[in-house]
């Protein structure tokens, strides 16, 4: 008689969310730092060599967790922006005199649509997720309008947007933190549906539709 049972081994992964968070506003911050005039000249390509070197792989560490993990959407997110931080990087060294390109504007308003359907998945599981794609679409969408010939007054509204969402990042990094190290909600992330019931479930509860995950199921 054959047996047709399968055995499926979880693995207790780290939450990759504050990495994520943290890199990304440290990321955020030097782009506001440009966007104000702060940092100018050849300054522009050290710039592009942190995003590179140091935001880029700590955001790319972060999104393999999260896939490694099954959350499709963070790693979603985390996979795009840490790429962005690859290219925008390589941008800045390659060219920082920082002449406006029709190229980079498509780019950044393609990136801005795809982050669409994330934030609007993350509004149904993790709101503050979800908060902080929508700003990043208003940055982008902004980055985009004055690439394509937009006033350069859009520079200080990307920029400010830009620092909004360092302080989104640092929050959304300590809340995720905390809650990991206590198990617990200690900052609000505003969980709903399901992302609320791997908090407070069991775990019997939290794995019902494993079967079903990809990876498990026999297709995509």
């Amino acid at each position: 008689m054959i047996d047709s049972s399968a055995t499926v081994v979880v693995r207790p992964y780290g939450n990759p969310l504050p990495l994520g968070f943290f890199s990304f506003g440290i990321g955020m911050a030097l782009l506001a730092g440009i966007g104000l005039g702060v940092i100018t000249g050849e300054q522009v390509r050290s710039t592009g060599i942190l995003l590179a070197v140091f935001v880029f792989p700590l955001e790319f560490l972060a999104a393999v967790m999260a896939f490694l993990t099954r959350d499709t959407g963070a790693a979603g997110a985390l996979g795009l922006f840490a790429t962005s931080w690859a290219a925008l990087g390589a941008l800045h060294i390659v060219a920082p005199a920082q002449t406006t390109s029709t190229a980079v504007g498509i780019y950044l308003s393609a990136f801005a649509l795809m982050l669409l359907p994330l934030a609007v998945a993350g509004f149904l599981g993790k709101r503050l997720l979800g908060i902080v794609l929508s700003v990043s679409i208003v940055r982008a969408g902004l980055a985009a309008a004055y690439q394509l010939g937009a006033p350069h007054a859009l520079v200080l509204a990307n920029a400010a947007a830009a620092l909004l969402l360092v302080g989104l990042a640092f929050y959304a990094g300590s809340a995720f933190l905390l809650e990991d190290l206590r198990q617990r909600t200690v900052l609000p992330v505003l969980r709903r549906g399901a992302a609320r019931g791997a908090i407070e479930e069991d775990l019997a509860g939290q794995h019902a539709r494993l079967p079903n995950e990809p990876g498990v199921r026999k297709q995509l």
